[in-house]
């Protein structure tokens, strides 16, 4: 019999336990192995098998190690003799990856999320089907009008009456501070239970707000939460200060405006400004990306390091997004430490998305290296990227030569003639002073100091005209506006592709019958199977490679 080192060391310490065969005999060939191994939810037995039995070095078959589900450690009547017994792998559930915590926190079963798609591609329902699986879903609120944010979020605290596990998404907004303010209002209005704050370089009043108001004590003097701040950052420098307490200079300030009480100050600068921090690595939207296997172990330390130095009680959980496109990678997260993970790309081709069907299909025939990055619109003057899909469409060449000459010109009047004609021929598509006049009165309504501005500075006229491309972009793609198909802005990751080719020949490879629910239900299921496959493997269990590449199949 070969064992491994260690197991050959523990064997030899002590008489070793035996494990006795009941209804069936141990699993020994791949295809018995394949089989056992998928029996994530009972006990599995790993056993030495006799010798003779056809496994071995030099068999093709295995090392001499098998695993058992069933049987029993004592005699049974059936009287058949025992095998040694190496060790025993207890149940394992998808609700018991990542950090137990979450679960408790958020009111979920599992430790997974949806997260949001800006310009509600994350949609009321993709939030509520989240909800009522026992996940948490966050609704795209960036880039919708605040009314459109608010009506959203009044359907669903009426259709999730008493539900915790659902959120909205506050976009940093540099350029527009004041739209910042009115959506966390909104979601401080309304107690909406979990907000993900998302592109954000720094703290702001809105985000200290939205963290501290309602802070309180619970019966044992616990500082309890009333919103659940999410921060979804890929730079350390950025994911310090969400993991410390807010700054004292800000919440003075909130104080002195009265937008928090100095009772919620006083416990605000004893608690991190976000007990959860999200991990984005190589993301669709706004993105560094930085791989996961680097990112998250750095993120861990930095949080380890500042919940020594403030003497929190609890933990900060870290969450994992960015590059989860397989059961495989969302399993790959959870080895890596984290407590939670959050999808997004994939989420955008299902039947709950706020996506045109023309944009699904463009997204479903995406492959891993079909992305690219390209300015973002809403971060357009500080020449900040999204990463956008690149096949079918021409936005991100588009969009870079706008950006190319915002950059290297004071004003439209400036740049050469000849560049003026072909952009309003090909990108554009209509006269400059036309596209003007329209992003003009949409400011007026959106916040008519950034019309004032453009009134005064050419230069930023320009980068309004050139931000309504970007925006539209994403507009023509949620509604299917076909004649603009060449422009549509998707915005996805590598995990758009490598979802598509685990998919491929599945009930999950039509758009049609994408359902997020269902997704994540295979990533989590797959994520079980992957880590068990991997744990019978450490043991020395001769692992088919079938067990790493779990196929998607209906769950409930």
């Amino acid at each position: 019999m070969t064992t491994t080192g260690p197991l050959r060391a523990a064997s030899a310490s002590a008489p070793p336990a035996l494990w006795y065969p009941a209804d069936r005999p141990p699993a020994r060939t791949p295809p018995e192995i394949l089989a056992a191994a998928a029996r994530i939810r009972e006990s599995v037995h790993i056993v030495a098998l006799p010798s003779g039995t056809g496994t071995g070095p030099g068999t093709g078959i295995g090392t001499g190690i098998g695993i058992a589900v069933g049987g029993a450690t004592a005699p049974t009547a059936t009287g058949q003799p025992g095998l040694p017994l190496l060790g025993t792998l207890p149940p394992l559930y998808p609700e018991w990856l990542g950090d137990r915590s979450f679960a408790e926190a958020h009111g979920v079963r599992f430790p997974y999320a949806a997260g949001e798609m800006a310009n509600g591609i994350a949609t009321v329902a993709m939030v509520g089907a989240m909800a009522r699986a026992g996940m948490l879903g966050f609704l795209g609120a960036a880039g919708l009008d605040p009314d459109r944010v608010e009506r959203a979020v009044t359907e669903l605290s009426a259709t999730l009456a008493g539900k915790p596990n659902w959120g909205i998404n506050l976009i940093h907004s540099p350029g527009t501070p004041a739209l910042e303010e009115r959506i966390a209002d909104i979601a401080l209005r309304h107690r909406v239970p979990a907000v993900s704050a998302s592109a954000f370089m720094a703290l702001t009043p809105a985000v200290v707000r939205v963290a501290a108001r309602g802070l309180h004590r619970g019966p044992h003097g616990r500082i309890l939460r009333r919103t659940r701040l999410f921060a979804k950052v890929s730079r350390p420098e950025v994911a310090g200060p969400f993991m410390s307490p807010a700054p004292p200079q800000l919440l003075r300030a909130l104080v002195e405006r009265g937008r928090l009480t100095a009772a919620e100050a006083e416990l605000a600068a004893r608690v991190p400004v976000a007990e959860d921090i999200t991990v984005e690595a190589d993301s669709g939207g706004h993105t560094d990306n930085r791989p996961l296997a680097v990112l998250l172990p750095v993120m861990l330390a930095l949080r380890d390091e500042l919940t020594a130095v403030h003497g929190y009680d609890r933990v900060i959980r870290i969450g994992a997004a960015g590059g989860l496109g397989t059961p495989a990678a969302v399993a790959a997260a959870f080895a890596l430490g984290a407590a939670y993970v959050v999808t997004g790309s994939v989420n955008q081709a299902t039947r709950e998305a706020g996506l045109s069907d023309d944009a699904k299909s463009m997204l479903a025939q995406a492959d891993i290296a079909d992305v690219t990055m390209a300015p973002a619109a809403d971060m357009f003057e500080l020449g900040v990227k999204v990463q956008v899909l690149r096949r079918g469409t021409l936005f991100a060449p588009r969009s870079t030569r706008l950006h190319q000459l915002y950059r290297d010109h004071a004003r439209w009047e400036d740049i050469p003639p000849e560049q003026r004609a072909k952009v309003e021929k090909d990108v554009l598509q209509a006269p400059f002073e036309a596209v003007w006049a329209e992003t003009r009165r949409f400011w007026e309504q959106r916040d008519p100091a950034q019309a004032a501005r453009a009134d005064q500075d050419a230069r930023h006229r320009m980068a309004l005209v050139f931000r309504w491309y970007l925006g539209m972009s994403s507009r023509w793609a949620v509604s299917g506006h076909s004649a603009r198909r060449a422009d549509y802005q998707l915005w996805c990751g590598p995990a758009m592709g490598a979802f598509n080719r685990w998919a491929a020949h599945s009930f999950l490879a039509d758009p049609d019958r994408r359902d997020v629910v269902q997704i994540a239900l295979n990533f989590l299921e797959g994520a079980a199977l992957i880590t068990r496959a991997h744990q019978l493997r450490s043991h020395g269990v001769t692992v088919p490679a079938a067990a790493f590449t779990p196929r998607p199949r209906r769950l409930a």
